[in-house]
């Protein structure tokens, strides 16, 4: 299991994926976090090695619970540059070069404040909260049932 949190602690609110990874690190679950400015073509082979990713990031977007938690659908929506690629441009690279097609979603923690600050908005941290709840929870589950199969198959 891969946890990608995207974003940059210097910029308020965008520092939230950053943020989730950090609150995960203190449970010590048998998984990988890595911290990310940007996704990049590079990421796809990453990913591949995974049988679980989630992209964790802030949002702009309004969510109705303070975040959201979707499955990430492959779309070859590349920008301008290929220095900054959407989550599922990543798994469409990754579908494409590698067809390993592992289970992925994406975290948007909504947030209200973009500018230059080592802290996030009481808005964000207030999000921040019910979204760890949310993937504790998630991961924790996650966790078992490859726990309860990996007994059935011995």
């Amino acid at each position: 299991m891969l946890l990608i949190g995207i974003g940059n602690s210097g910029r308020s609110d965008d520092g939230l994926g950053w943020m989730m990874l950090d609150h995960i690190k203190k449970k010590s679950y048998p998984l990988d976090l890595l911290y990310r400015y940007q996704l990049q073509v590079e990421d796809a082979d990453l990913i591949s090695h995974y049988q679980f990713v989630i992209f964790v990031d802030a949002t702009k977007e309004p969510t109705e619970n303070g975040f959201y938690f979707r499955p990430c659908q492959p779309g070859n929506e590349v920008g301008l540059t290929s220095h900054m690629l959407h989550p599922g441009t990543v798994l469409w690279i990754e579908n494409e070069l590698y067809n390993h097609q592992p289970t992925t979603f994406v975290m948007g923690i909504e947030g209200k404040k973009w500018g230059l600050s080592l802290r996030p908005s009481p808005f964000g941290l207030t999000n921040m909260k019910k979204a760890k709840k949310f993937l504790t929870d998630h991961i924790e589950k996650r966790l078992q049932l490859k726990k309860t199969l990996g007994s059935q198959r011995n």
